[in-house]
């Protein structure tokens, strides 16, 4: 069998899975995570094509400010434009390719660390030394790429697809419960870049289950996880899937704070968790979010950035910001490294010859979900 013929057989069999009921669904097949025809087709048709989130455009709220990122391998970063918009450009310079930025900052130019050439943050060519003995040579011409970018609900999202579906069409479904947390007033209190060991898919699928919560989370948040008030979306749809509980009053963290105003009844005490496909999720809660945006390296790593936000009434009201800041954030790191060891410890143990995927459980409803995803993105139009 050719790798082509193998691909379509695998991917065939991803098909069936995802359009048969949950209750006879199975795991992906380890060829899914360590494939390099996969991941080329991912790159292509998943991480090129539709809408990603470098973070919350409260990361970025002054004039000058930037982030970078990487959309499909293409290096890019996102600023604050003299007007207040955030908009996102190619990180590599028009003259020798060197790349613009790195990490995140403030600047009102963005100057090429090599030769110096000056971009304002609009892209525009501003500054370039030394070239007035190069033949029809005109600032004016040059001007950075700029990338497509949308601002939802306090969210920064980005795409290579000047033809995909606005975020606001694709995630209308779910907008009337992200608004009522108001999160594009939430307080960001930390971001961090990290590699771990796994495919990309083994992440965002720990993500997406709550079955693991009470093992793997048992010394930190998994007590707080009633299992019995999850609730999944009545219907596949086709760029997210999400859950929802409740937390009681054991939850050191997941309640509206006194002063919140926002959220009413059950709301005070619900968390909602998206998943925006392919790599984009969030734990959005009445006092706090946390989220997750993933992007591939290579089928057997994964990189990661991790964030965490206050609501604005629990970061006002805080006496000793820095203290309990540092707690809540040494909180979800460790969390986060729960997660690591089992991500890593799936990615390592689906390469063994024995390895097989077992039959879902009813919480892992989004898995099935995200085999739809997938197979709608990778699977040729008939």
């Amino acid at each position: 069998m050719t790798p082509q013929s193998e691909t379509g057989t695998l991917l065939s069999g991803l098909r069936t899975v995802a359009d048969g009921p949950l209750s006879a669904a199975t795991n992906m097949p380890p060829a899914m995570y360590h494939s390099e025809a996969v991941l080329a087709l991912e790159q292509e048709r998943v991480f090129g094509r539709d809408w990603v989130s470098p973070g919350l455009a409260a990361e970025i709220p002054e004039v000058g400010d930037y982030l970078v990122w990487s959309i499909a391998g293409q290096p890019v970063f996102c600023v604050r434009d003299g007007d207040g918009r955030v908009r996102t450009f190619s990180n590599v310079c028009r003259h020798r390719m060197m790349t613009l930025v790195v990490g995140d900052g403030n600047s009102r130019r963005i100057t090429c660390p090599y030769h110096s050439w000056t971009y304002d943050l609009g892209g525009q060519l501003v500054g370039a030394n030394h070239m007035e003995r190069t033949d029809g040579f005109d600032r004016a011409d040059v001007c950075l790429p700029e990338i497509r970018t949308e601002l939802w609900e306090g969210w920064i999202y980005c795409t290579l697809d000047d033809e995909a579906p606005s975020v606001a069409d694709l995630l209308a479904p779910i907008e009337g419960i992200v608004a009522l947390y108001g999160v594009a007033d939430y307080v960001p209190i930390h971001r961090v870049d990290e590699v771990w060991n796994g495919n990309w898919k083994f992440l965002a699928e720990n993500f997406m289950e709550g079955y693991h919560l009470p093992v793997t989370h048992r010394v930190t948040l998994g007590a707080w996880m009633p299992m019995d008030s999850v609730v999944f979306p009545d219907e596949r749809h086709g760029a997210f899937t999400y859950q929802m509980f409740e937390k009681d009053e054991n939850a050191v963290y997941g309640r509206a704070h006194s002063d919140n105003d926002r959220l009413e009844g059950a709301w005070r005490s619900t968390t909602f968790m998206p998943t925006v496909f392919p790599a984009h999720m969030y734990i959005l809660a009445p006092d706090h979010l946390w989220y997750l945006s993933l992007r591939p390296r290579g089928t057997g790593q994964v990189e990661l950035r991790f964030g965490i936000a206050l609501a604005p009434e629990v970061h006002a009201s805080l006496v000793e910001p820095e203290a309990w800041i540092a707690e809540m954030v040494d909180f979800f790191t460790a969390v986060c490294e729960e997660d690591r060891m089992v991500v890593e410890g799936i990615h390592a143990g689906s390469r063994s010859s024995l390895a097989t995927p077992g039959p879902l459980s009813w919480l892992e409803h989004e898995l099935h979900h995200f085999m739809g995803y997938l197979a709608d993105r990778l699977t040729p139009a008939d």
